[in-house]
């Protein structure tokens, strides 16, 4: 059996001491050091983002205040809107409320019909064209009627003409008069509406 000499023994322990050295500096030191610069890149990145959702949670309150004003004035706006819940019921709406308001002037309504509709910022912009005879003032007062109204309507175009020549007190006003629909008013309306115990 080989012996070593002493200074065999010292070289192997040396060795083995060194190998365990450089094995505990790599496998253990060097790791927790690059854990360690790491977290001081990352942690003003951490420190951003925890400021950051600390400002939010701080606007909670302020936000959920404001989305309850906003849903207040939209419910009390969308009153003034056309109820439809199709653009043809919204066009027949419309000519029913500016009928009742030229009926109220004095005015005789002569024709009347309902143009295209179109999209405007989110709603349905329903027009309608009416022409309508009557004195200066009765047109005068149809139309103050017209824009005093509580629906939110516009008037989209005015032309007016004398009937006759030897008529000048008597005017043929032709309006264009638009009211506006939600767009998602039938749908909304369709799943509000409870089904019978027979439906399916």
């Amino acid at each position: 059996m080989p012996t070593f000499t002493r200074r065999e023994r010292t070289l192997v322990g040396l060795g083995s001491v060194a190998a365990v050295v450089i094995g505990g500096y790599l496998f253990l030191v060097e790791p927790l050091l690059t854990r360690s610069r790491d977290a001081e890149t990352t942690a003003p990145a951490r420190e951003a983002s925890l400021e950051r959702r600390r400002l939010l949670v701080d606007q909670h309150p302020r936000l959920v205040h404001e989305l309850e004003t906003v849903t207040r004035q939209l419910k009390a706006e969308s009153g003034r809107l056309l109820h439809g819940p199709t653009a043809p019921l919204a066009a027949s709406e419309l000519q029913k409320i500016v009928k009742d308001l030229m009926i109220g002037s004095n005015v005789e309504v002569r024709s009347e019909r309902v143009l295209p509709v179109s999209d405007r910022d989110g709603l349905q912009e329903v027009p309608i064209e009416m022409t309508i005879v009557g004195s200066i003032r009765d047109t005068v007062a149809a139309l103050a009627r017209l824009e005093r109204t509580d629906r939110l309507v516009a008037l989209k175009d005015v032309k007016i003409r004398v009937v006759a020549v030897g008529q000048p007190r008597e005017l043929l006003t032709t309006l264009t008069v638009a009211g506006y629909l939600l767009p998602g008013a039938a749908s909304a309306k369709a799943d509000a509406r409870p089904t019978r115990s027979g439906e399916g």
